[in-house]
């Protein structure tokens, strides 16, 4: 007699493994991920977003991550927000953008407001004082995580790292403003993606 096989389980993007293809999600699916991602991301989203968004739900894939959001910074507002939109639109047009921006806001911007009320009444007690050092902390912790993470993907472009190093060079040493940086790294890049889809097309 063979012994009974358990039916497979379904599948979950909350716990989906990187290496199981992208799940392409509904417009309550964005809305309830965002606003997860606004209610858990102490510090700032963005860190916690290419975690939510490529390893646990897998919306995106690692490059797709990095490409939409180098567009989303070169944007203006905030990074995390214009990622929501972009990400929204891409799978439902403005119904996605709108769940996906009123998910990621919605209970964060309710926090803020208690938590503004809150802090009014106790930011001179030390205490405090320690906690937000603290945070402050462990967000730069997130950040530099973060950033090694998109970092991988171009490992095996050495075009876009340099592009990437220059970058860094330019904003964290040189103090560059962003806007002047991106005009002139942007183009750059483009030309650089453009040349390597050309050295493939060809070589196919």
């Amino acid at each position: 007699m063979n012994p009974e096989i358990a039916p497979p389980a379904p599948h979950s993007p909350d716990r989906a493994h990187p290496d199981e293809p992208l799940h392409t999600p509904t417009v309550r699916e964005l809305f309830a991920g965002f606003l997860g991602l606004g209610f858990t991301s102490f510090g700032g989203a963005l860190p916690l977003a290419r975690r939510a968004i490529v390893e646990q739900r897998r919306w995106l894939s690692a490059p797709e991550f990095t490409d939409l959001l180098g567009l989303c910074q070169f944007l203006p507002g905030g990074n995390v927000i214009n990622l929501s939109v972009a990400i929204g639109m891409r799978f439902h047009g403005w119904r996605g953008a709108l769940a996906g921006l009123l998910g990621l806001i919605a209970g964060p911007s309710l926090v803020v407001v208690g938590l503004g009320v809150l802090y009014e009444r106790t930011q001179n007690d030390p205490h405090i004082r320690h906690l937000f050092v603290g945070l402050a902390a462990a967000a730069a912790g997130l950040l530099i995580s973060m950033a090694a993470k998109i970092l991988l993907p171009l490992r095996r472009d050495p075009v876009a790292a340099v592009i990437a190093a220059l970058g860094f060079v330019a904003i964290a040493v040189l103090r560059t403003p962003l806007l002047p940086t991106m005009l002139v790294l942007t183009p750059l890049g483009i030309a650089a993606a453009a040349r390597a889809a050309r050295r493939e097309g060809g070589a196919r």
